[in-house]
């Protein structure tokens, strides 16, 4: 199939439909491409084609995405019977004896589910390299990242092994692989879609799933496909004004947007970044959008004290349950040096202190809806990352020089985790390449709940600035 690549997920399952291909046919077109891709780019942490060619047997629904091949993240998705290793040295040999909630729903949907893509050790970073699995590279250019924690999805799908791929985002893990490798990424809001049946959040709720993908109508049909509440849940994001495919049908109304230029760590963008920003906003005034460069007031030295606090308090638990399970206690040679600095100093956490993270993380929401109110704006515009993707290494759980990896970290992609704290929606959309032709994606950020807002705009920016035409040098569709 000379022409694979040429089509989303939404049109490789048109074709199905009409009988043109077979659900069998397009798995095995994806799996040429991810032995491919895997050779040059690591994107891959398993594949288990089996586990598709039963679900091919068994009778594929007639879902939205019938027939189509789609690898979920190496990190919280299970899959019955499907390896699931976190990207941890201790988790190497688990293999999910169920399915998760959302597996449930994509497999009523249509997908064919044939393998796993990389992740960072509990996606604790923003690259995806770790000790069990290697570096995984950008295929614009191989010796940077290609974002995390989602990084070997947007390696697979910018390379063109599958138009769509599962990611999720706890600080910025759909949005930043998004802007590494030229892709649209949806951060849903708190509690659009599923986690369980395990639990039902993620870093106490700032954790969501969702996907990357070349077009934004697939994005926005998986969306419809996968959320809604679950049971247990302890949130339910607001109920869409509609379909979030059909928010794609017409030009949304002139908005209003707030240039949000300096993180709420006091990081500003490069000359890269800022080329980016200037560059969009110019083509939103000339889409009839007014632009206004200011933004909320937060506490940066809060929520990055909050957001270590929570994270290590989260890595400290289930360490500890990991270790229950093996029956032995896990230390330096079980975990990477970043991962066990946050699993000690999430054993020392005091109660209050995760109180404060949490009030944090309130106070930022207040803070950003009352400046969206008072201003009446509709978004926020941010560069997603800071700068061109980073070299290999850099970023990386197991750095050579740990103060230079901490500056590096909480610099790269500022304005993102915010928005997980907050639990309002963001979406990174692929509109500048650099002046060494490297993505570096732009980020709408709305109110909770407006997700249908994003996706109105998301489509009028494709339709105006197509970017599905841009192939990296990594490439094998």
């Amino acid at each position: 199939m000379d022409d694979y690549a040429d089509y989303d997920a939404m049109g490789l399952a048109e074709l199905v439909r009409k009988g043109e291909v077979t659900p069998g046919e397009l798995l095995s077109e994806a799996l040429s491409r991810a032995e491919k891709a895997q050779s040059e780019l690591n994107c891959f942490a398993n594949m288990f084609p089996e586990i598709a060619e039963a679900q091919i047997s068994d009778g594929i629904p007639d879902g939205p995405f019938k027939g189509v091949p789609y690898p979920t993240k190496d990190l919280g998705v299970a899959i019955k019977g499907a390896p699931l290793t976190n990207g941890a040295q201790a988790w190497k040999d688990y293999v999910s004896p169920y399915d998760s909630v959302i597996t449930e729903r994509y497999k009523a949907a249509g997908m064919t589910l044939f393998a796993t893509t990389t992740s960072p050790e509990f996606g604790l970073t923003t690259t995806t390299e770790s000790i069990l699995y290697g570096q995984t590279r950008n295929p614009w250019d191989v010796t940077r990242t290609s974002g995390g924690s989602s990084g070997g999805a947007s390696a697979a799908v910018a390379a063109g092994v599958v138009p769509l791929a599962q990611a999720s985002d706890g600080g910025g893990s759909i949005r930043i692989p998004a802007a590494c490798c030229g892709l649209f990424g949806m951060k849903p809001s708190r509690g659009r879609t599923p986690m369980g049946p395990a639990t039902t959040e993620g870093w106490n709720g700032q954790s969501i799933t969702h996907a990357v993908s070349q077009s934004v109508r697939d994005n926005a049909a998986l969306l419809d496909a996968t959320a809604g509440r679950e049971t247990g849940s302890r949130y339910d994001a607001p109920p869409p004004d509609g379909t979030f495919l059909s928010a794609l049908d017409a030009d949304p109304k002139p908005l209003r947007i707030a240039l949000w230029s300096t993180a709420p760590n006091g990081t500003k963008p490069d000359a890269q970044a800022q080329a980016g920003l200037d560059a969009t906003r110019t083509l939103l005034e000339n889409l009839g959008h007014i632009v206004e460069e200011t933004g909320p007031d937060m506490d940066g030295e809060a929520l990055g004290k909050g957001l270590l606090m929570t994270i290590s308090a989260a890595m400290a638990m289930l360490m500890e349950e990991r270790s229950t399970e093996l029956g032995r206690e896990l230390g330096a040679d079980d975990m990477e040096p970043v991962t066990l600095r946050m699993r000690e100093f999430g054993k020392t956490v005091p109660m209050a202190e995760l109180m404060r993270a949490n009030q944090a993380a309130i106070d930022a929401a207040m803070a950003y809806e009352r400046f969206l109110d008072e201003g009446k704006y509709d978004f926020t515009l941010s560069p997603t990352l800071s700068r061109e993707p980073d070299p290999l290494g850099l970023l990386s759980l197991n750095p050579v020089d740990m103060d230079a990896y901490g500056e590096a970290v909480t610099t790269f992609a500022p304005w993102c985790a915010v928005f997980n704290q907050m639990g309002a929606p963001a979406m990174s959309v692929p509109l500048h390449w650099s002046e060494n032709s490297l993505p570096v994606g732009m980020m709408f950020g709305a109110r909770c709940g407006e997700e249908r807002a994003l996706f109105a705009l998301a489509g009028q920016l494709e339709r105006t600035q197509p970017w599905a035409h841009r192939k990296p040098p990594v490439w094998v569709g």
